[in-house]
């Protein structure tokens, strides 16, 4: 079978503490608390759509134990014999454990629970076969119990003797046969019956779209509850046939058309660990190299990939230059961005080294939805409205994963996004460049994207005139994603249109589409032939204009573009000015920009000449912030401060001349990165 009966472990749990050990109390408190447990136990419902039997089996022994201890509660022993408060301890752990179960069954995916019917059903038969050990054991004549109290015992002992086979549902067992079946007919590629599947849905009570979304992100949530990757992948499997429910039964989800993308890394308070050494942005892909030290993948990849064979945190020679995934700090990264609610691909299918995926159901679930979406998207008689619901929906299947992007990419999606692209409908405009970012992610797609027809040019389109801040945000992330690759870099930089647009946004735009602006600036930058262009388009003046604002992002554009030949535009627009600027931020700007303040201050003064060193000097208390730099600023930030302590100390004692430039051999870190967020 696809998924067998073994796939499905006992779901991971979080109870209380409360749940394993007894509670350290006096005796008449430790049956006030008893009676008060079992009060707790007896007054919930049982669950409504999975395990009633089970529930409602447990819920009623606990109401018939609660009123035992109503009874002894009322009619209080002054001192418990040893016997009766070991017994009463460990009736309370029962307890709390049948709590724990009710409410984790209560809360958790249908699907996933579903599965795991045989394990669960057998959790309740255990926890009601100790109830019947202890209430065997419970010292009823050395309490003293009336006549009627002691019938009352009798009648749970009965209660509690009851066969397992009595609290099974054979409905729900059922009903799990038919989705492991349904499981099984999708990995070997057979679109499951529209019939079935809308049984099976009505009986879980994914009656609709929200429902089944909202099913889905409980899915999700198990995959992070899972420490096995075979229990991952097969939970995905599920998430593929929920959605893909969802759509063929619900219809697409209504798009939600003034939010933003989910919160960004750039926005949260990343701890240190968590960040790359090269980018400093958070590490979604963390490896280690030879020396040692972590980097995120696609930074000391595409630092490889240029030329050095050194580490750059230390400088020591690469001894190989393979990289070994750091797992444990992605699980911890992976963690912390749920906490934080920050998108983070940990929900992949894993695949083998020959690429063959590990789940073979998730892959054919993906593909049967997005042809489904596909197909609607090409009907003639489709609404806008209905439209923009199917874009929107492959948007989220966008977001998720990698197999997904490949199979919408596949299925000959960008096509028909395009002419969507130039719709006067700002929601559907926003859903279809954003399906694009998210596509774009994959680097295979970002070839697709460069030379399908009239693809870039929509996005280019939507970046000059979207009809909204959020729709040009997304193109200009959209480009971004694209320079990542070399030869699309310096094809884009040349293009005035997108250079142009982009500074334009990251004057004018609220602040997400500025930094996405921004960021893809700093791309572009990374091209000596686009700074040309950059400097030609007013990229000094424009970075003057959000130095306050947005220092960090300013700051590592100035960096690049003087590094890359710009200094004459700095020279010859604002003299002194940007140099003020620069040593505001070395003062009180983030680690980050004070680093880059100084690598660029270093740039400026060599490559400026004596004029621009002399505007240096002559700020006030220059040297005092320098020190602090060389203090508590990063390393690279320190070494660069220390470079223009020298160079100030140089032309102070006059041994700066007019045509002054030295050799800069100290080893910089021009690799600009910042991970695309699936929006």
């Amino acid at each position: 079978m696809a998924v067998s009966d073994e796939a499905f472990p006992a779901r991971k749990r979080r109870p209380s503490i409360g749940a394993f050990v007894s509670p350290n109390l006096s005796d008449q408190k430790l049956l006030q608390s008893l009676f008060l447990l079992s009060q707790d136990v007896s007054s919930r419902q049982p669950l409504r759509i999975l395990l009633r039997k089970n529930s409602a089996s447990v819920i009623r022994k606990s109401r018939l134990i609660s009123v035992l201890f109503e009874e002894l509660v009322r009619n209080p022993v002054i001192v418990f014999p040893p016997s009766a408060a070991l017994c009463f301890e460990e009736l309370y752990i029962v307890l709390q454990r049948i709590k724990v179960l009710l409410e984790d069954c209560s809360t958790c995916s249908r699907m996933w629970l579903l599965m795991q019917i045989p394990s669960i059903s057998s959790c309740f038969h255990h926890l009601i076969v100790e109830l019947s050990t202890l209430l065997d054991i419970f010292p009823a004549r050395e309490l003293n119990l009336s006549e009627d109290v002691e019938e009352l015992l009798n009648l749970i002992k009965k209660q509690c003797s009851e066969k397992y086979a009595d609290c099974v549902d054979a409905g729900d067992e059922n009903l799990r046969a038919e989705v492991l079946k349904m499981l099984e007919n999708i990995k070997r590629e057979i679109v499951p019956d529209h019939t079935k599947l809308s049984a099976i849905f009505e009986r879980l009570n994914l009656c609709d779209s929200a429902s089944c979304s909202g099913e889905i992100e409980n899915l999700e949530d198990e995959v992070q509850n899972q420490n096995d990757d075979k229990s991952k992948a097969d939970i995905i499997a599920l998430i593929g046939l929920v959605r893909y429910g969802k759509c063929v039964l619900h219809g697409a989800s209504t798009p939600r058309i003034a939010t933003r993308r989910q919160k960004s890394a750039a926005e949260a308070n990343i701890p240190a660990d968590f960040r790359c050494p090269i980018s400093l942005d958070l590490m979604r892909d963390p490896v280690v190299v030879s020396t040692g030290q972590t980097y995120d993948r696609s930074s000391i990849a595409l630092w490889i990939e240029s030329g050095h064979a050194t580490c750059p945190k230390t400088g020591q020679t690469l001894a190989h230059t393979q990289l070994i995934p750091n797992l444990a700090l992605k699980n911890l990264i992976a963690m912390w961005c749920r906490e934080q609610r920050i998108p983070f691909d940990s929900t992949e299918v894993n695949v083998k080294p020959n690429g063959v995926a590990l789940n073979k159901t998730a892959l054919e679930a993906i593909k049967m939805t997005v042809s489904f979406l596909v197909n609607k998207m090409t009907a003639w008689s489709q609404t806008a409205e209905v439209i923009d619901r199917l874009v929107y929906e492959l948007r989220v299947l966008a977001k998720t994963d990698s197999d997904s992007r490949t199979c919408i990419a596949e299925a000959g999606a960008l096509p028909l996004l395009v002419k969507f692209l130039a719709s006067e409908n700002p929601s559907l405009q926003i859903n279809a460049v954003t399906t694009i970012l998210n596509l774009s992610i994959l680097e295979a797609n970002k070839a697709r994207i460069m030379e399908t027809d009239g693809v870039l040019n929509a996005v280019i389109e939507v970046l000059r005139s979207g009809a909204s801040w959020e729709a040009k945000g997304n193109a200009a992330a959209t480009i971004f994603s694209l320079t990542g690759v070399h030869g699309y870099r310096k094809k884009l930089g040349r293009k005035t249109r997108v250079v142009k647009a982009l500074l334009d946004l990251a004057r004018e735009g609220p602040t997400n589409p500025r930094r996405d602006a921004m960021v893809a600036i700093l791309n572009l930058a990374g091209d000596r032939e686009a700074v040309a262009k950059l400097v030609e388009g007013g990229v000094v003046d424009m970075v003057g204009e959000v130095m306050d604002s947005m220092a960090e992002e300013a700051v590592a554009v100035l960096e690049l573009v003087v590094k890359r030949g710009g200094v004459m535009a700095i020279s010859a627009a604002y003299h002194g000015s940007m140099m003020k600027k620069l040593t505001a931020v070395l003062r009180d700007g983030s680690d980050r920009a004070r680093e880059s303040a100084a690598a660029t201050l270093v740039n400026i003064c060599r490559k400026g000449g004596s004029e621009m060193v002399a505007e240096l000097a002559a700020i006030n208390g220059i040297e005092r912030v320098v020190w602090e730099i060389m203090g508590t600023g990063t390393g690279r930030a320190r070494r660069k401060a220390a470079t223009l302590l020298r160079i100030l100390r140089r032309w102070a004692a006059g041994l700066i001349g007019e045509h002054f430039s030295t050799q800069h051999s100290a080893t910089t870190l021009d690799i600009s990165t910042r991970i695309v967020l699936p929006a």
